[in-house]
């Protein structure tokens, strides 16, 4: 082989690993089975956690559409992209648990809303590439509901089953940071605490 077929065959390489890292780099922490089903994010509760919600049947005349303590989770490199530029990058993943509303009575600490038992375990993915043709290029998942196991990888949802609500309500791209303190605070702050008004 020619000095000029060696150079031409080491090119290509570099060219073809460098197309590669980019395609990683543009799913971010997001990992896909060859079914195109995303793999169960790993270590995601040592991830950003941005926000929690209760869902009480009693504060929605006993039929809350989810009744349940909802907890999100944001990978770092996501969130440290959030706090310099305010915008999700391509590439952010959320986790979100959920847990149910369990006793109403702590000891000590008086009436409130106590986590109960874990009901379901969702991820969102935004992904320019994969899910073009996605309301804002974000996917939908779920890994586990009651009644069935814990899935290792799961298939996007239809867009009617997550993404409409998330596009009519959702504050921004998709993510409902009006209930998220922490990215409110963070937001092109470059700061990971809470910053006091000026």
């Amino acid at each position: 082989m020619s000095f000029k077929q060696q150079l031409i065959g080491g090119l290509s390489g570099l060219m073809l690993s460098a197309v590669m890292a980019g395609s990683t780099l543009a799913a971010g922490v997001a990992e896909f089975n060859d079914k195109g089903e995303l793999l169960l994010p790993k270590n995601y509760r040592e991830w950003v956690m941005v926000g929690t919600q209760v869902t009480p049947d009693e504060l929605n005349d006993g039929k809350a559409p989810f009744t349940e303590i909802r907890t999100v989770y944001v990978d770092p490199e996501s969130y440290a992209h959030w706090k310099k530029t305010g915008e999700f990058r391509d590439g952010t993943v959320t986790v979100k648990e959920l847990v149910s509303v369990g006793d109403r009575k702590g000891p000590g600490s008086g009436n409130g809303y106590f986590m109960g038992d874990y009901i379901g375990l969702e991820a969102s993915v935004k992904d320019s590439q994969r899910f073009a043709s996605e309301p804002g290029n974000w996917a939908f998942y779920i890994f586990y509901v009651p009644g069935t196991p814990l899935v290792a990888a799961a298939k996007n949802l239809p867009t009617a089953d997550c993404a409409a609500c998330h596009k009519d309500n959702a504050k921004t791209d998709m993510v409902y940071t009006q209930f998220y303190p922490v990215l409110r605070a963070a937001k092109a702050t470059g700061e990971s605490g809470v910053v006091a008004p000026k």
